[in-house]
């Protein structure tokens, strides 16, 4: 098995299919970034010619940063929220034992596998009846459901890794159960914390149709590009979307980065505890 790994023609081809497999998803987003600089109204090949007019034209658009207001209010609210809550769920899951734990962790785990326009309408008719729908707040509640899950999972994932003893140690050396969950706990799990951070707010920022259903008026920039596509090809959109891409990509890849200095911390500390 292992030489065939090693076989230069298997390398080669895994190499290519992944390079095709990133092809086929990036041409899209690509071909919007290029487009954004086409100083035609329609896209086409070859482009008219480079201009940024319609950057200049996205600038100008008071709905595009009243979106975007709303967008960015809710994106760092729900990282909070939703942060706190996965961090909770996730030292429940490790402190404690109890029963139906397994149904606690399906239920609290359950949100992202719903498909979203059937949790969208679940959405509008709960906060409908509780007279919450139809503002900035709605999509804030939306999102927190939507995104507490990928947190709790992270943070999960990051207290797997730590001996329960550590935290008896605390204890037993005069700590409080607040004390040892401010300097052994929060500590420990500080990079997966800001990685929740992170992914969660690109969660919330890339979100369309949950937002659809519950923001009213209130409109994400998500939901303001829909708008833009209504009867017209704006190339408005390209821009946008080049936009929204990049704050999403550099989200997931600050998250990304916690993650492996995470992952990469106890193999160091063991090849040191090995060395000495």
């Amino acid at each position: 098995m292992n030489a065939f790994n090693r076989n230069p023609l298997v390398e080669f081809l895994l190499k290519l299919y992944l390079l095709l497999a990133f092809a086929f998803i990036f041409a899209p987003i690509g071909a919007s970034f290029v487009f954004s600089f086409n100083v035609d109204r329609f896209p086409s090949l070859p482009l008219g010619g480079f201009s940024t007019i319609w950057y200049e034209t996205v600038a100008a658009d008071p709905l595009v940063w009243e979106g975007l207001r709303n967008t960015l209010v809710t994106g760092l609210t729900v990282s909070v929220l939703a942060t706190a809550i996965g961090f909770g769920a996730a030292y429940t899951d490790f402190r404690y034992q109890f029963m139906g734990k397994s149904l606690y962790l399906a239920l609290a785990l359950l949100p992202p596998t719903i498909p979203v326009v059937i949790l969208g309408l679940a959405m509008l008719a709960f906060l409908s009846n509780i007279h919450l729908s139809g503002a900035t707040h709605s999509v804030i509640i939306a999102h927190v459901v939507m995104c507490a899950p990928f947190a709790m999972a992270i943070i999960r994932l990051r207290l797997s890794q730590m001996d329960p003893s550590l935290e008896a140690a605390a204890w037993n050396l005069g700590a409080s159960e607040w004390m040892a969950m401010r300097h052994v706990i929060i500590p420990f799990c500080k990079p997966a914390i800001l990685a929740a951070l992170f992914i969660t707010m690109a969660v919330s920022f890339d979100e369309f149709a949950v937002a659809w259903f519950v923001s009213g008026l209130n409109e994400t920039l998500p939901v303001k590009v829909l708008g833009f596509l209504q009867g017209q090809v704006s190339p408005r959109i390209n821009v946008i979307g080049t936009f929204v891409f990049i704050v999403s990509m550099t989200l997931v890849v600050l998250a990304q980065i916690l993650l492996m200095k995470r992952s990469s911390a106890p193999k160091a500390a063991a090849e040191n505890t090995g060395v000495q």
